[in-house]
């Protein structure tokens, strides 16, 4: 049996540095507060945001949907350590086996579900793509957007 080795964080994260937000999200400003920091990504491109207020947001691209996670940063640090937050979060066990099975996505891509979670899609490695970051924030946004305008209109 082999030790477990501890988790680096960074291999669950996309460098988010170089992307023009603003543009990347324009299809998402019905969700998204007016202010706001992209704080972290993960490989799926979810969004962990902070808004003026310091708390902790995230921005969940399967399912369209933007969720309080903590009061601060350092509080959110300490979530992630607690149960399953980190599996949740950071989509570990499906990443871990996308990687497994094709290495990690070139820089400007990141892991993008053929079917949206919302649509009934599973978190599996044959519903999995690797899209580009644009593209899948452009594509994301549309669907979400064209699902909000539909159910308004029931």
């Amino acid at each position: 049996m082999h030790g477990v080795m501890p988790m680096a964080v960074q291999d669950y994260l996309i460098d988010h540095t170089h992307y023009d937000w603003p543009n990347l999200l324009v299809g998402w400003t019905w969700l998204l507060p007016p202010k706001f920091t992209v704080w972290l990504v993960n490989r799926f491109g979810d969004l962990f945001l902070v808004l003026p207020d310091d708390s902790i947001h995230l921005l969940d691209l399967g399912a369209g949907t933007l969720t309080k996670l903590a009061d601060s940063q350092d509080e959110f640090c300490h979530k992630i350590d607690e149960g399953e937050n980190a599996i949740k979060w950071l989509m570990i066990p499906l990443v871990d086996r996308l990687v497994a099975a094709d290495g990690r996505p070139p820089a400007g891509f990141c892991y993008s579900f053929r079917v949206l979670p919302v649509l009934g899609g599973q978190p599996t490695v044959e519903n999995t793509i690797v899209r580009a970051i644009v593209d899948h924030y452009r594509t994301y946004g549309t669907v979400h957007g064209q699902l909000r305008n539909a159910r308004e209109q029931t």
